[in-house]
């Protein structure tokens, strides 16, 4: 069995900004400042590149719907449903939480970030939950090009 290029490596950076992001969080509690800031602006350039290949992925070639057994498909919508939401608000945590350290908004920063990280852990655990789901345990239904379905071509 083969799986797809572009959602192994997209996953990959996902996974790898999580594991910066845990590297981040344990500079920090050792007072390392600037290996923290280091650590958690490649979680970011990794996590930036995983969107970039999903959206580009996502709007060229297509999304790919769950190909396992119908009675689980519903189980798993309702997880890709908590595992997109997980991700979007962990997107939106992410980008102010590195705005707040950048402005040296410490104060917020030390509130947020926490929240953010642990997010993101579940964020990158979800995303690969799906990619075993769709690529590795299944084969993957059929997939759909957003402008094929949009200019009918």
């Amino acid at each position: 069995m083969s799986v797809p290029v572009l959602p192994t490596i997209s996953t990959s950076c996902i996974v790898i900004s999580a594991i910066f992001v845990a590297i981040g969080w344990n500079l920090i509690r050792k007072k390392k400042i600037d290996q923290h800031m280091r650590s958690m602006t490649i979680a970011a350039i990794f996590a930036v590149v995983f969107f970039l290949i999903y959206s580009s992925r996502t709007i060229f070639i297509g999304n790919t719907s769950f190909g396992g057994p119908d009675n689980l498909k519903i189980y798993y919508t309702v997880f890709l449903i908590f595992h997109i939401s997980l991700a979007t608000i962990g997107a939106v945590l992410g980008i102010i939480s590195l705005w707040s350290g950048y402005k040296d908004r410490i104060s917020f920063h030390r509130k947020l970030g926490p929240i953010t990280s642990i997010i993101w852990f579940l964020t990158a655990i979800t995303g690969v939950v799906v990619y075993l789901l769709l690529y590795v345990f299944y084969h993957g239904g059929e997939t759909t090009s957003v402008i094929k379905a949009i200019l009918g071509f």
